[in-house]
């Protein structure tokens, strides 16, 4: 009895495993077929070339050299950072690591002294060429520090590859003298022939309302309003050899410029600056119709910060929606025209940042770290692993491969020989596996940040699964 037992056991055993492969076979061929489903958008149609910030002229030492994936940038400072005019030198002495990690920018705050003198962020300007070497507003260096440290940083920086964007705010000055004021009728606060410098002195005639006209786009706060429309104003911000601009670049060697509220004025006043002064220039027009932002960056030649996808990253990841991710933005409008962020100064909302920094750091346009974000409030060595994720493998156009509530898969196509990669973001709380369509064939792949221990190799048809961990990213590109 035991023999007929045992031949009964084995082709029991033995048809279940075959009915378990095929099941398995069938699983995976339903998996497959589902994301064979979903139509691959194609994003961006360029040559692939990345995000360039130009180069620069104002330091022979500085290298400049441009990684594969562009350029990523970061804002250097955050509401009210510590007063006492030690700022300047706290920068100075990260700008070492933050080169060896792939920064290859830093935005610094207003650099010029303002109303509120050693507790001013720089956003209320007085004198534009008073970089904390004059006594005036109860101080004499800024909340920053001295000029000669301001300088210090900027040196430093070059020589660790690190372009420096200046914050500039033309739209409003503050602390100036009240005066008489005809085109008013009553005193205002425009007088500014007594600033400490000495240059770009300033009366209401050089503010609105005035001979030019009664207003232009936006004022801001109450403060008065410049009048870039007058000679005189134009001359002394971007025409003059020793202006504003001018004097920022070749002197203190800034290599761009971040325009503070540029709703405030015509876009032809950042295009007549770059026109005359050159270097990087990134807009603050805080506003998330795409329209919007890409009309101003073809109308004033510059870059603007992507508010569109800001707050679609917002509405995505905390609304947990990954298909928002499917809508227009700047970066897909124009590319080289987009800078991309997570949090600044002014605004802190997503609350799933990590996903978001995946989301920037593997996408077009230039992507920007906010200091407390890499410094203080999240895991530096996995943003290093996305800096250098960026810089090495996030290079061409981009296709969507997959999209619903909580996965999100693209692809970079690559450029100049680079393969590229696939980014998969999962906001579930679960592990997922997806099949998607790669660019390699017979391929082996791997995640390069390491949350993913899989190495699959690529079908014929270029086919792969891959897998993401739970409220998590994983960036796969070639194993090379």
């Amino acid at each position: 009895m035991k023999k007929p037992i045992l031949k009964i056991f084995c082709i029991t055993a033995f048809t279940g495993l075959l009915f378990s492969c095929s099941t398995n076979e069938i699983n995976e061929l339903d998996s497959k077929a589902e994301s064979e489903q979903f139509k691959i958008i194609e994003v961006t149609h360029h040559d692939g070339k990345p995000f360039s910030t130009g180069t620069s002229s104002s330091s022979s030492t500085a290298k400049y050299v441009d990684n594969p994936g562009g350029g990523v940038m970061m804002q250097a400072f955050y509401w009210d950072v510590p007063a006492g005019g030690n700022w300047w030198n706290t920068i100075s002495n990260k700008v070492t690591a933050w080169g060896n990690a792939g920064i290859g920018s830093i935005w610094l705050p207003p650099a010029s002294k303002a109303q509120n003198g050693a507790f001013s962020m720089g956003y209320d300007p007085t004198d534009y060429f008073d970089f904390g070497d004059y006594n005036q507003n109860g101080t004499t260096e800024t909340r920053f520090g001295s000029k000669s440290e301001l300088v210090s940083l900027i040196t430093n920086a070059h020589t660790q590859n690190i372009k420096v964007y200046a914050d500039i705010v033309i739209n409003h000055n503050s602390g100036g003298q009240s005066e008489a004021n005809p085109f008013t009728g009553t005193n205002t606060w425009t007088n500014f022939n007594g600033i400490a410098s000495g240059k770009f002195k300033r009366t209401y005639a050089n503010f609105y309302k005035n001979s030019f006209g009664n207003n232009d786009e936006g004022s801001f706060g109450g403060f008065p309003d410049l009048c870039h429309a007058d000679p005189y104003v134009k001359d002394w911000l971007w025409l003059r050899a020793d202006g504003v601009g001018k004097y920022y670049k070749n002197t203190m060697k800034f290599d761009g410029w971040r325009f503070d509220y540029v709703k405030g004025f015509g876009a032809w006043v950042v295009n007549a600056w770059n026109a005359n002064v050159g270097g990087f220039s990134v807009g603050e027009l805080w506003d998330s119709n795409v329209n919007v932002l890409n009309d101003w960056a073809n109308a004033a030649n510059s870059s603007v910060f992507d508010f569109a996808c800001y707050y679609k990253m917002n509405d995505a990841f905390d609304g947990n929606n990954l298909a928002l991710l499917n809508d227009d933005m700047m970066w897909k409008r124009n590319p080289y025209k987009a800078v991309t962020f997570v949090t600044n100064h002014d605004t802190d909302e997503i609350w799933s940042k990590m996903l978001a920094y995946s989301y920037i750091l593997t996408h077009e346009g230039y992507p920007t770290i906010f200091y407390r974000d890499y410094e203080e409030w999240l895991d530096k060595n996995k943003l290093n692993n996305l800096i250098w994720i960026h810089n090495n493998k996030a290079t061409g156009t981009t296709s969507i491969l997959y999209a619903d509530n909580d996965e999100y898969l693209a692809r970079r196509n690559g450029y100049n020989g680079n393969p590229g990669l696939v980014v998969y973001i999962n906001n579930s709380d679960v592990w997922q596996e997806r099949w998607i369509q790669t660019n390699w064939a017979n391929t082996q792949i791997k995640d390069f940040t390491g949350n993913s221990t899989w190495y699959p190799t690529t079908q014929a048809d270029k086919w792969v699964k891959i897998q993401c961990p739970p409220k998590g990213y994983s960036i796969w590109s070639i194993n090379q």
